[in-house]
C-alpha cells in the first residue's frame, strides 16, 4: 500500500495555476505581464502567481526580451509595422520599456524607409490610378502608412516618390 500525502491548498493552486500557464504557452508566447494577468483574472493570489512566473522564467518558457524580438522581427516581416507601432504593441504586452528599445536598436532609418517603400509598392500596383485621383491615392496610402506606425512626414515623401514612379512605370 503507498501512502499518499494530501496535498496542500497551496499545493493545489499552484499547480493549477502552472497548468493554466503551460496551456496559454502552448498556444503562442506570452510575456510575463499577459500571464500573471490571466492568472489574476482567475483569482489566484499575488504569491502564487509570482512563485509560478518565477519557476516558469527560470526554466525559460518566459523571457520578455526574446518575445520582444520575436514579436518585431514577426509583426515587421509579416504586418509591415514601423517602429511606433511595435513599440505601442509591446507596451500594451506589458514588455518593459528597455526590452522595448533594445528590440527596435536593430531597426534603423534606412531600413524602417525601405519597408514603407515596399507596402507603398505592393499598394499602388493594385490601384487604379485615374487622372486627377492622386490626392485621393495620397491620402489613402499614407493612412495606411500611419497605422502602421509610420511617422507622417515620411509617410508623405514615401508615397509621393512612389506615385510618381508608378506613373511613370505605366507610361512606358
Amino acid at each position: 500500500m503507498t501512502s499518499c500525502r494530501p496535498q496542500s491548498i497551496s499545493e493545489s493552486r499552484e499547480e493549477q495555476a502552472h497548468a493554466l500557464c503551460l496551456r496559454l504557452l502552448t498556444a503562442r508566447p506570452r510575456t510575463r505581464s499577459e500571464l500573471a494577468g490571466q492568472l489574476t483574472k482567475r483569482g489566484y493570489s499575488g504569491e502564487v502567481i509570482a512563485t509560478i512566473l518565477n519557476r516558469l522564467a527560470a526554466v525559460g518558457l518566459i523571457d520578455d526580451a526574446d518575445f520582444a524580438q520575436q514579436w518585431v522581427q514577426s509583426r515587421r516581416q509579416r504586418a509591415g509595422k514601423g517602429k511606433r507601432a511595435l513599440a505601442a504593441e509591446l507596451r500594451t504586452k506589458g514588455v518593459d520599456d528597455e526590452l522595448i528599445a533594445a528590440a527596435l536598436d536593430g531597426i534603423d532609418a534606412g531600413a524602417e524607409r525601405l519597408r514603407a517603400e515596399q507596402l507603398v509598392e505592393q499598394k499602388l500596383r493594385r490601384e487604379k490610378l485615374d487622372d486627377g485621383d492622386d490626392v485621393k491615392v495620397m491620402r489613402r496610402l499614407v493612412g495606411m502608412l500611419a497605422r502602421r506606425g509610420y511617422h507622417q512626414s515620411m509617410a508623405v515623401a514615401v508615397v509621393s516618390e512612389g506615385l510618381a514612379a508608378e506613373r511613370e512605370r505605366r507610361a512606358v
